[in-house]
Order: C-alpha cells, then structure tokens, then sequence
C-alpha cells in the first residue's frame, strides 16, 4: 500500500493499485499507526552532556544532529554514495541504514527505503517551520538525522530522507 500525505491540512490518500481512498484527519495524532509506528519503541539511550557531544563532533555536524539543523540540498558526502556498507550514526555508531536499502530519490539528500531495524531508528512530530512532518532520530542517542516521508519505493513505501552530516559509512570488506 502507498501512503501520500499532505500536512499542511492532515489529508491522507492511501492508494492500493489503481484504487484510492481518502481520509481526512483532525489532527497529527489521528495519523495512521503505520506513519508513526516506529515512535514508540524503546531503547537504551546514550546520555552525554552538550559540551561532550561538542568535543567529539565537528561545529556543522553539532547543529545538524544536536540541534536539527539540515544540510544543504545535494551538498552531503553520501547523497550520490553507491558504496556497499553500513551507514551508522555518527554520534554514537549505531547502525541505522544498509546501503541495500539506499536508493536515489533526487530530493539531495541520501534517502532509504527502510531503517536497518526497527529499533535502530525512532521518530517524533516534528512540527518545526510552519509543517507537520515525521522526525527521524537515532533511537540510541536522538541525534536529528533527517525525515520520513510516505513517498518512497516499494517494498515500504517511505522515503527515509537523512543528512549525511548524521552518518558515517563503514564499508563492507571484499
């Protein structure tokens, strides 16, 4: 199933094949569970003081993943990466995406059918600059990596759209 969202007045447009429905919701809290599913998992949370995370990350790579800032659009060092791997936060080193999840979407940021596991990702409203849209967090540490929109490839649906800021590339050995 295909999941089209626009927020700005909470229509939702859920198409199977060539049919569609349409529903109208009140609020973001009236969202489909498949939308914010992932919010509610739990995970032992890595807890550093600011000035930690500010020792160990660069100025930029501090805004975008402390303060949810967002990289330029096709600026980021893995926007057009094709490199086999696994893409893991750069604040923690959790594992977040395969590269076999990874596909071009031409939005300028790299953008992922799907997390690498459920729990390895959480998200939250993000209600920020006048949108209603899904935040994605590293569920480790709740560094900002990006959004999730319902507008990706088969088999999910949605496009996990990430600042490369947020991750780190290790590569898979040949």
């Amino acid at each position: 199933m295909g999941v089209w969202i626009r927020f700005f007045h909470a229509e939702v447009v859920l198409s199977q094949t060539s049919s569609h429905r349409t529903a109208s919701y009140n609020s973001t809290s009236e969202l489909p569970a498949e939308i914010l599913v992932m919010a509610d998992i739990k995970k032992p949370k890595v807890s550093k003081s600011e000035q930690a995370w500010r020792e160990e990350l660069t100025d930029f790579d501090y805004q975008i993943t402390r303060e949810a800032a967002t990289e330029a659009p096709f600026t980021g060092e893995y926007t057009d990466t094709e490199t086999p791997g696994t893409y893991v936060c750069k604040c923690c080193g959790e594992p977040l995406f395969s590269s076999q999840t990874k596909y071009h979407s031409h939005s300028g940021w790299p953008a992922f059918y799907a997390p690498i596991a459920a729990d390895s990702v959480s998200t939250k409203v993000d209600t920020s600059h006048f949108m209603v849209r899904t935040e994605a967090l590293c569920s480790s540490c709740d560094a900002h990596l990006g959004h999730v929109f319902p507008d990706g490839p088969q088999p999910t649906g949605m496009r996990w759209c990430i600042n490369s800021a947020s991750l780190k590339l290790e590569e898979d050995e040949h």
